[in-house]
């Protein structure tokens, strides 16, 4: 079976890191392969995303987690790629 990979933009990615994160707080290698990133991939978007407020760092237990910021992030995103989602029969006229 081939499978075919989808180009993923930058929002893509923070969205698949900050869904990873969701929840209870989460160790960066759980992180790393629910998002499919490196371990250099991800510490680039969590040097954007901790400041940002997006997700926070437990220094402690060394685990992140979404903060209710990037929780709405994450809705507010779902809810645009909803809106412009376009049918896939559209073409197959």
């Amino acid at each position: 079976m081939i499978y075919r990979q989808k180009y993923r933009d930058r929002i893509d990615i923070i969205c698949q890191v900050l869904e990873a994160a969701s929840g209870d707080y989460t160790k960066k290698t759980r992180i790393m392969s629910k998002a499919f990133l490196s371990h250099s991939q991800l510490n680039r978007y969590l040097r954007v995303l901790t400041p940002g407020e997006l997700i926070s760092y437990d220094s402690g237990a060394q685990t992140y987690k979404t903060t209710e910021k990037g929780i709405r992030f994450l809705d507010i995103h779902n809810q645009m790629d909803e809106m412009i989602k376009v049918p896939t029969d559209l073409g197959s006229r």
